[in-house]
């Protein structure tokens, strides 16, 4: 039921999807002083490799598979 619901979205659904998470992040952070200020102290080399960890999956997926 769910797979069949997705199937319906288009790239610009997703795209819109995506786009709105980031909104709602900066949101947080504006709303949030303390975690903005965590953010900005966390060493920049942890969210490289966290994108590159949650980026692998798909981009196997996408490209390998």
């Amino acid at each position: 039921m769910f797979k069949e619901k997705i199937k319906k979205l288009d790239c610009w659904d997703i795209s819109l999807i995506k786009l709105s998470v980031i909104v709602f992040t900066l949101l947080v952070l504006v709303v949030w002083p303390a975690l903005a200020s965590w953010a900005l102290s966390v060493n920049p080399w942890y969210y490289l490799v966290l994108v590159i960890v949650l980026a692998a999956r798909p981009v196997y997926k996408v490209w390998f598979k």
